[in-house]
């Protein structure tokens, strides 16, 4: 029955109407010789029977090729239900048996074929359509069936799946940019309430001689911090539109030259001095294909903020595979306090007084280049003290 149901579509219908022609000649023959039957005993009545067995008994005693029929009497000497029996009704069942039976066979075939193969999937497909249509993605499709509609049912079901990760996408996007604009709304509100308290001290008190001239260079220069604070913020969105506009450039990786690389942006950040960094990158004859310039960038970004949190040491891990890339930062600081989805988030920042130096983009700008290299970027905190942050990038063609 397995084999049977998942015959393909073509092979299925040929099936049913073979068996529908067998089935449909067997009840012909069948109507056919009861018909016949009935129309001789209606003949037998108006038959000379005594001049027909002697006939019968004339072609015995012969040696004879033809065989005495029953004789068919005419209409007049017939009764009228038994000339309606035998001219109308045995004549027609003996003429259009065949022609209506194959007729009919063939439709319940069809009928049959249609509710056992096509019914089915048909209308899971069409309900499955209508809720998509109504944006509605938490259902499955349940038709496994491994034929013509079964695997068109899996491709409408891969789609489904599609469609909701997409939207998943989407919300997260929607998320992300009504959390950037309030980021951005607060980043900008802060440095200019700032300018605007010392501005109105400014007017209020420097012509009457309140506030002396040391005072007031005072609040120039930090009005003066704060002017660069909104300039490094105008740096970061400039960069942050260009993220999503930027291509991968595919590129030979290997792991002796990720190694290289890595080392040498720890000697750029100085990070090879006052914390111990330990970089280990086992040797593999794997080359990957990736975007090398946004893997070393995701990199610096999370040395960068490990550097912050670490107390004493730092470890990297890099394993190079031919499908993907995994880079590991540990450090011994306090592991995080909130969770991964907040932390990646734009402008965040767990300790405030670094907003002069940092944005708060470093791991949001992680997660969205891993994200476009096809993998994700994941925060735990060690069982015995700091934070590991591993980056996954999948190969690109």
């Amino acid at each position: 029955m397995d084999k049977i149901k998942n015959l393909s579509v073509r092979k299925t219908i040929i099936l049913y109407m073979i068996i529908s022609l067998i089935c449909s000649y067997l009840l012909s023959a069948m109507i056919v010789r009861v018909a016949t039957r009935v129309q001789e005993q209606i003949w037998w009545k108006y038959v000379n029977q005594d001049k027909y067995f002697e006939v019968v008994e004339a072609e015995e005693g012969e040696a004879s090729y033809y065989s005495t029929d029953i004789p068919r009497p005419p209409s007049s000497e017939m009764n009228r239900m038994d000339h309606f029996i035998s001219e109308s009704v045995c004549d027609f069942l003996q003429t259009y048996t065949v022609l209506i039976l194959s007729i009919v066979g063939s439709c319940v075939s069809i009928l049959l074929f249609y509710r056992h193969k096509l019914k089915t999937p048909i209308d899971e497909l069409e309900q499955s359509s209508g809720r998509i249509l109504r944006n509605d993605l938490d259902f499955q499709i349940t038709y496994k069936n491994r034929d013509e509609m079964g695997r068109l049912c899996q491709e409408f079901e891969r789609m489904r799946g599609q469609l909701a990760q997409n939207n998943q996408k989407l919300w997260r996007m929607i998320e992300d940019e009504r959390a950037l604009r309030a980021a951005i709304a607060h980043d900008i509100r802060s440095p200019l309430s700032v300018l605007k308290g010392y501005q109105e001290m400014l007017i209020d008190y420097l012509p009457d001689g309140t506030i002396d001239t040391a005072k007031a260079m005072e609040m120039l220069s930090e009005g003066m911090k704060q002017i660069v604070r909104m300039d490094a913020f105008v740096d970061t969105m400039r960069k942050l539109n260009s993220l999503e506009q930027r291509k991968l450039l595919p590129g030979r990786i290997t792991a002796k030259q990720l190694k290289t690389d890595i080392q040498a942006e720890l000697v750029i950040l100085g990070m090879d001095k006052g914390k111990h960094v330990t970089l280990d990158v086992p040797e593999t004859s794997d080359i990957f294909s990736g975007d090398k310039e946004v893997i070393l960038e995701v990199t610096e970004n999370l040395l960068s903020n490990a550097w912050r949190y670490a107390k004493e040491r730092i470890e990297v891990k890099v394993y190079v595979t031919y499908s993907e890339v995994k880079i590991f930062v540990k450090d011994d600081g306090n592991g995080f306090i909130e969770k991964a989805e907040i932390i990646t988030k734009a402008f965040h920042q767990q300790n405030t007084k670094d907003s002069l130096k940092h944005s708060g983009m470093g791991m949001y700008i992680s997660r969205l280049y891993c994200e476009k290299h096809g993998g994700n970027l994941l925060l735990e905190n060690k069982e015995e003290c700091g934070a590991v942050v591993t980056a996954i990038f999948r190969r690109i063609a």
